[in-house]
């Protein structure tokens, strides 16, 4: 499984674990592991992009 298909999957799973209304604690954790995928996921998208004839 490639890094950007197990974040994704563990954004997923984090998704999943907000619809079932955490309290506020887990709430502000889960909230910060995606604020940190999502920056990993856009770091991966622009290596990806700087990279020539990958296409």
């Amino acid at each position: 499984m490639s890094t950007a298909a197990k974040l994704l999957a563990q954004k997923q799973r984090l998704l999943k674990q907000l619809e079932s209304n955490p309290g506020p604690n887990e709430r502000d954790e889960i909230e910060r592991l995606l604020e940190k995928i999502e920056t990993a996921l856009s770091l991966l998208d622009q290596q990806d992009a700087a990279r020539p004839g990958d296409e």
